[in-house]
């Protein structure tokens, strides 16, 4: 398990009941791990976007008498210097957005470095067949490059990028038809009906496997293993590289579990070269 100011702060928030309020402050805490120790109550409200009172709440609700004695907490866990940050008036806010990603995908590496959430959620969608992906709106870009990418070497996956009443009856379709996982984007803002198709999906008996932007997302408690990879908030509309790297890391983990992955690839280029498929 990565050692971490950030995965540090997610193992003390694992096993908490959390509302919305308090699941949106301890994902600014997450993202913002280094400097958080740091930050007055009335600042990590400011940057969490609630009230002061809430973030006092929050520390009562994971266990301590207020926030100081969180903050005294987590300064005992954190590196025992500050982390000097960029002024924001260094770089303009496409650069800064950039910078963003980057630290998104450097956390990404972080969690990483326990390979064991990852090697089992290949291991479950190997297993399924066939394999449904779902992702709606903001995340069905996501959704879609992994289904396209997967069917080349799984033999049945089953997009589901369209909400709406027939998304259930796809659900049942895919348990039928034998799936035994389902994997889900999801993304801000968080759709009522994914959370409401994860929880259909669970009752149909299949094992929900989801990428979301935060271990607190709305869609955690439908899920039985999320794995969080950060979207980036510069700019006017969120992105989302931590995520979608994720979804190949997926991939990766899934074809290591598929014995005839390889033979599938070498079948697919084979059929690609005799049509002339691409260009040389």
């Amino acid at each position: 398990m990565s050692d971490s100011p950030a995965a540090r702060l997610q193992k003390l928030f694992e096993g908490h009941r959390l509302t919305p309020t308090q699941r949106r402050i301890a994902h600014c805490m997450v993202r913002g791990a280094a400097e958080v120790p740091f930050l007055s109550s009335v600042e990590l409200a400011e940057l969490a976007g609630v009230s002061q009172p809430s973030v006092t709440r929050f520390a009562v609700a994971l266990g301590f008498d207020g926030y100081p004695a969180l903050r005294r907490h987590l300064r005992e866990v954190a590196p025992a210097e500050r982390v000097e940050v960029a002024q924001e008036d260094s770089y303009n806010e496409y650069q800064q957005a950039v910078l963003g990603e980057i630290e998104n995908l450097r956390q990404l590496a972080e969690m990483l470095a326990d390979p064991a959430p990852v090697e089992q959620a290949g291991r479950l969608l190997a297993g399924s067949a066939p394999l449904p992906v779902l992702g709606l709106r903001a995340a069905s870009s996501q959704a879609r490059g992994f289904a396209y990418f997967a069917a080349k070497v799984h033999p049945d996956v089953r997009l589901l990028d369209e909400g709406g009443s027939m998304l259930a009856d796809r659900i049942d379709a895919a348990a039928g038809a034998g799936a035994s996982a389902l994997l889900c984007f999801a993304l801000p803002r968080h759709p009522r009906e994914v959370a409401e198709a994860l929880e259909h999906a669970r009752a149909a008996g299949l094992t929900v496997v989801t990428v979301a932007d935060s271990a607190f997302a709305p869609v955690a408690r439908h899920s039985d293993l999320l794995i969080p990879a950060p979207v980036g908030t510069g700019l006017a509309f969120d992105t989302a590289c931590a995520p979608m790297l994720l979804g190949r890391v997926l991939l990766e983990a899934m074809a290591d579990a598929l014995p005839d992955a390889q033979a599938r690839l070498e079948a697919f280029d084979a059929r690609a070269a005799a049509r002339g498929l691409f260009v040389e």
